[in-house]
């Protein structure tokens, strides 16, 4: 999927120690890891979603990973936002993401850029070869979505709300927003997590499963959720899907 070469310079001795589960497990191997590395990744929002995104992101190895957030981390994020810390209340999310990833992978680069919105998404996923969307209002996954398709990048999309979520992919030549999201839906019928509250776990089991379509998508392993939306109802236990 990487639009740009892998890297030519090997894996350290201590990324090859790192790596080690990725690097003898069947089908990832060195070539996997050596893309990931290359990879090249937009997280957009470093809230409920986007905290296990960037985490499981940032151990995997992604070599460039740009988070794109505006908000300050407020006391109640912090049931579902895990990368997040008590002692950061008031902070910048993506200022305290990049800590994060510091923390845990001095291997990757890490961007930190605006807010995203229709007059600049295209410049913003401009460098990037794909994109995960994990925000909450319909104006900014459209810009994404729009940017994205314009651009011929892949967009990983993830969407929780009270005890449910799903994910889908958004990629060229399949299905687009508009054939999940209808221009005519609006934020105002959609319930606001404010509102109607969200199970905190349930952002983790979504945000993994987004970045788990990422990896494929990078590496080339399996079969991306392309034309299919892949749907969770945490108190039943059971995952359905259907295509689009």
């Amino acid at each position: 999927m990487s639009r740009c070469p892998l890297p030519s310079e090997p894996l350290s001795p201590e990324e090859t120690r790192r790596y080690g589960r990725h690097l003898v497990l069947k089908g990832m191997g060195g070539r996997g890891q050596q893309a990931l590395k290359a990879a090249r990744v937009l997280v957009v929002g470093a809230g409920g979603l986007g905290s296990p995104v960037i985490a499981y992101l940032a151990g995997a190895g992604v070599g460039t990973l740009g988070i794109a957030e505006h908000d300050s981390i407020a006391l109640s994020n912090l049931q579902r936002q895990v990368i997040h810390t008590s002692a950061g209340i008031g902070l910048g999310k993506a200022e305290s993401a990049r800590d994060f990833v510091a923390g845990l992978n001095p291997h990757v680069d890490v961007r930190l850029l605006p807010q995203v919105t229709a007059a600049n998404a295209a410049g913003t996923l401009r460098d990037y070869d794909l994109v995960l969307d994990g925000t909450d209002n319909l104006a900014t996954r459209r810009a994404v979505a729009a940017a994205a398709a314009a651009a011929g990048i892949p967009l990983v999309s993830g969407a929780v709300s009270m005890f449910d979520g799903q994910v889908t992919v958004f990629a060229p030549g399949g299905p687009g927003f508009d054939a999940l999201y209808p221009a005519s839906a609006s934020d105002d019928d959609l319930p606001s997590c404010e509102a109607t509250g969200i199970l905190g776990p349930l952002t983790g089991v979504i945000g993994t499963l987004m970045a788990m379509e990422a990896i494929k998508l990078i590496t080339g392993i399996g079969t991306p959720l392309i034309g299919r939306v892949l749907t969770y109802d945490s108190q039943g236990a059971h995952f359905s899907e259907f295509a689009f």
